[in-house]
């Protein structure tokens, strides 16, 4: 955790998720109580499809919503794409940019993330850029190179911290029950802080970083209370509301 940074838990539920799964948006909103809601922020991420019916449900509640992709141009002919001034219409509050899974299965570059994130910021949604080093560039030494590239890339000048959270998220943690040990994502979470401040003063010293790494209810405790950790990004664990819900305890007595 960093002094002064109310901390962020975002579930994503990547491609999951139909019309009968809205019931767990509405147990998380029932229980995200007042008390726990004062300690931190929540948002879900859900597929495309039920983006507009969950703002709808989050309604006058403190449960916030996100998108997990979004395209760079306001319109056009880009067939099955959709604009941050879509989901910005659909009264969403964030949007994911740049996770792994779109790098990779989609070719995404630092470029078109950066591109995406200042679509974000037209839209007026938070953006949530993602960054992260593979296993062979972890195993080669090389994940500071990688994550300054990807800060240096990825995140355009003007970053803030009311536009943009940065999410961590070691690739070769994501969905497969490995995690780095608690050391190795302090120091991992320190270097990205000092990577933020030099670029960004002290808005990259008061931004949020999230920690996307195989979270779940066993170790959310001892992962969100590491220094420099404001928060998680939680994919399969997110599924289930008791499940997000658990991880989001770890903040109630803070």
């Amino acid at each position: 955790m960093t002094p002064d940074i109310k901390p962020l838990v975002a579930g994503n539920w990547k491609m999951n998720g139909e019309r009968d799964k809205l019931d767990q948006l509405a147990l998380l909103a029932a229980g995200l109580d007042a008390e726990l809601a004062e300690k931190l922020d929540l948002a879900v991420c859900p597929p495309a499809t039920l983006l507009y019916v969950a703002t709808t449900l989050a309604e006058d509640t403190p449960l916030m919503v996100g998108a997990q992709n979004c395209h760079a141009e306001v319109e056009g002919a880009h067939t099955g794409e959709i604009s941050a001034e879509m989901i910005s219409d659909c009264e969403a509050d964030f949007c994911i940019v740049g996770h792994s899974e779109r790098r990779t299965d989609c070719g995404e570059t630092d470029a078109d993330v950066a591109a995406k994130v200042k679509a974000c910021w037209r839209a007026d949604l938070t953006a949530i850029v993602c960054i992260g080093e593979t296993e062979a560039q972890y195993d080669a030494g090389e994940a500071e190179s990688v994550l300054r590239g990807q800060i240096s890339n990825s995140i355009p000048d003007g970053a803030e911290e009311e536009n943009t959270v940065v999410a961590y998220e070691p690739v070769w943690a994501i969905g497969t029950g490995k995690t780095p040990s608690p050391d190795d994502i302090r120091e991992i979470h320190a270097f990205i802080r000092e990577e933020l401040a030099e670029r960004f003063g002290g808005h990259g010293e008061r931004m949020t970083i999230l920690y996307g790494g195989s979270v779940k209810p066993s170790n959310a405790s001892e992962l969100l209370m590491i220094e420099n950790v404001d928060g998680a990004l939680v994919g399969g664990a997110s599924l289930k509301a008791a499940d997000l819900l658990a991880i989001c305890e770890a903040y109630r007595k803070t």
